[in-house]
């Protein structure tokens, strides 16, 4: 078992936990004393905010996090996206973060691919417009 994790939430303010969405009605601290998967409401990405490779790769992991009825078809959606990413983006660090962000969904630990693409944000230029989103994804988005 990991370190417990303690977070604290505003009146209003939403979290995901293993699927669910919980949201609290007062200022409220969540203590987890065991594995979790979560998701704060600021870090969640809506369909449209997926403008870029990794932020489409973002929304696909968190699918697999929030949408436990949709995983499968997310999964199957990040093993073939990986691939295309890792053969047409040039950047070091990039490939390095994706071939790690694999692994760690390979290993069923989505919520440290999640906080690894995060991380690559700041070496990818903007690509994609709001125009050009995938079917792919929107079919997974529930579009």
């Amino acid at each position: 078992m990991k370190k417990s994790i303690k977070i604290s939430l505003k009146p209003g303010e939403k979290i995901y936990v293993n699927g669910a969405v919980i949201r609290v009605d007062r200022k409220t601290s969540l203590e987890f004393l065991n594995d979790v998967q979560f998701l704060l409401e600021n870090h969640v990405m809506q369909p449209e905010q997926a403008t870029t490779p990794l932020k489409q790769l973002y929304f696909i992991v968190q699918v697999m996090m929030m949408s436990p009825h949709d995983c499968e078809q997310a999964k199957a959606l990040f093993q073939r996206s990986i691939p295309v990413l890792l053969h047409t983006i040039k950047v070091p660090e990039i490939l390095a973060g994706l071939k790690h962000i694999d692994a760690l969904v390979a290993q069923g630990d989505v919520y440290e691919a999640l906080k690894q693409i995060r991380t690559l944000y700041r070496f990818e230029e903007p690509v994609v417009t709001e125009t050009d989103e995938t079917p792919a994804l929107r079919a997974v988005a529930g579009e």
